[in-house]
């Protein structure tokens, strides 16, 4: 995969995170996804925190972009 296609698809992943509002689910619905959330939220933050480590372990900082 090009460097080019990561990033879009790491940025459509973004996008689609931001249309999740977990808020707005009852809490049966919650509770019957629990289990589903839990799952995709954990490999979600191992996959960011493999990442993150990755660009740390070649000596880059990872920054939050200036607010505009």
């Amino acid at each position: 995969m090009s460097t080019n296609e990561a990033v879009e698809r790491l940025n459509a992943v973004v996008s689609a995170l931001g249309d999740v509002d977990v808020s707005a689910w009852s809490e049966a619905t919650l509770k019957d996804q629990l289990g589903e959330l839990s799952t995709a939220l954990c490999a979600l933050d191992a996959s960011l925190a493999r990442i993150a480590d990755d660009v740390r372990a070649r000596g880059m900082r990872i920054e939050e972009p200036a607010a505009a």
